[in-house]
């Protein structure tokens, strides 16, 4: 077993592969930025290794995430 470090807030990268792992190609770019904050910041807070409190999280981290859960996206889909 290898030795994840925990995920924060600002580890965006980290987290929408996570978030691609997780969800595949059931969420489509256009589908990832209708997703409610509310719903977002919920499915992230349920991943693995993160640890991040839900007093932390604000529009810009979450915002972030967003965009970069497209990015992982738009990168699977060549």
């Amino acid at each position: 077993m290898t030795y994840e470090p925990p995920i924060h807030w600002n580890d965006y990268e980290d987290i929408a592969l996570k978030l691609y792992e997780k969800f595949g190609d059931e969420f489509s770019e256009s589908k990832i930025y209708r997703i409610r904050f509310t719903d977002l910041m919920e499915w992230v807070l349920s991943l693995d290794g993160f640890v991040g409190k839900r007093e932390d999280c604000n529009e810009g981290h979450l915002e972030m995430i967003q965009s970069s859960w497209v990015y992982e996206w738009r990168d699977n889909q060549k």
